[in-house]
């Protein structure tokens, strides 16, 4: 099998996007304006249920980006973004908003699509694209210094097996991502509809005095507990992380209702025991206290336990026998306890933040002990579905990426 070496600007011509105005982004709307926030690290196209600007005025036709397009992150609004390549998805209207490249003129006789996403996603072309990037404190990159960058390239044919050997772990992967967005969005609307809305089983024949069911009660976080708690950064700092050990969870890793494996940390025994009282445990609930992530929350993933917190995440441990976990945790994610979390933290402070005691103070409605248990069980078995799928995707995610490299070297031939 012979390979050629070629320049990405042979093949292709890289478009970009619109500046739309701010004064039309809402919560709402029938497009959603793509942000390097769509992009996944390793590739793929990201949705992002309630955190997606849409645009409510009427956009100009020829930035209305189509299904199967192929676009590319030319902004780094995250660490290891820059470069990463995505297919618009077929449900939805998006955007192509300016900091996004769109591929364009690709010549098939010389780049198969399928291929140029994987090779965009690959280490080697991403290398490339970070090592001409502008800027300091937020890189970006440009379609002449795409176009600069040099790949080596099969046969038409073998791109095609290529792309459609990556395309089956992918499908299988984004399956498992719908099927986990689904899970927690159904647990979020069953929270809002029980403890929100008061339609819970068994409304009709329960009163409500001074703005609560009776039975339910207010109660401080405090009060709910057995440990309020963050870490700190090991000796050593980011030096210290190893490829494999006991992981260290960050503030990138804590999302709303999510937690995300990109950049998981690892220390050594010894950096671990220094952290030995900021155990992550089963059931524990982690919690950003600082920067611009403040406030997002999730439950702690049984695959990563026992792991220890740096400084900027805290460990709320619920007391069980005097909540349910899951209900907790619902309940500090709901729409109402975020503003007032964000609130707290951004009172009188040069850095939002929140504190042990501002936790502890932190209060939040109990209901009757029943149906607190009955929402814990139907979460909780929500969150096992969640681990499992969660667990598989980081299996294909292994497989994938030990045989795409060696399949785009040459190294292994499809």
């Amino acid at each position: 099998m012979s390979w050629n070496e070629i320049t990405l600007g042979e093949a292709f011509t890289v478009k970009h996007g619109f500046a739309f105005k701010s004064e039309y982004f809402g919560s709402s709307g029938r497009h959603i304006v793509v942000t390097p926030g769509n992009f996944n690290e390793a590739g793929g196209f990201r949705i992002r249920p309630e955190k997606e600007r849409f645009y409510a005025a009427e956009p100009p036709e020829e930035f209305v980006l189509k299904p199967g397009d192929l676009i590319v992150a030319m902004t780094e609004q995250g660490e290891g973004l820059l470069g990463s390549s995505a297919i618009v998805p077929s449900e939805g209207s998006f955007l192509h908003n300016q900091r996004i490249g769109l591929v364009e003129n690709l010549d098939e006789r010389k780049l198969d699509r399928g291929f140029l996403y994987l090779l965009f996603n690959s280490r080697t072309v991403r290398a490339q694209i970070r090592s001409t990037a502008s800027g300091t404190k937020v890189r970006h990159t440009a379609p002449k210094r795409i176009y600069s960058v040099k790949v080596r390239v099969p046969d038409l044919a073998q791109q095609r097996a290529i792309a459609a050997c990556a395309g089956t772990y992918q499908d299988l992967i984004e399956n498992n991502r719908k099927r986990i967005v689904l899970l927690k969005e159904a647990v979020r609307l069953l929270y809002r509809e029980w403890f929100v809305k008061f339609r819970f089983p068994g409304n009709e024949h329960t009163k409500v005095i001074q703005g609560l069911p009776v039975g339910w009660r207010k109660r401080a976080l405090g009060q709910l507990t057995t440990k309020i708690g963050s870490g700190a950064t090991p000796r050593g700092g980011e030096a210290s992380y190893l490829s494999t050990g006991i992981p260290l969870i960050r503030s990138l890793n804590v999302y709303d209702d999510q937690f995300n494996e990109d950049g998981l940390a690892f220390i050594g025994e010894n950096q671990a025991a220094a952290l030995n009282n900021v155990i992550v445990e089963s059931r524990d609930i982690l919690l950003n206290i600082t920067g611009a992530s403040v406030a997002r929350c999730c439950m702690a993933p049984e695959r990563y336990i026992p792991a220890r917190v740096n400084q900027h995440v805290m460990i709320l441990r619920v007391d069980q026998n005097e909540a349910d976990p899951f209900f907790v945790h619902a309940a500090i994610n709901s729409d109402e306890r975020k503003r007032q979390l964000l609130s707290y933290a951004r009172k009188g402070a040069t850095r939002e933040a929140l504190t042990k005691d501002m936790m502890a103070a932190f209060e939040i409605t109990i209901p009757t002990e029943d149906l607190m248990r009955q929402f814990g069980e139907i979460a909780g078995t929500s969150f096992l579905q969640l681990e499992n799928l969660a667990n598989q995707n980081e299996k294909l995610k292994t497989a994938r990426n030990w045989l795409l490299p060696r399949l785009m070297s040459g190294e292994i031939a499809v």
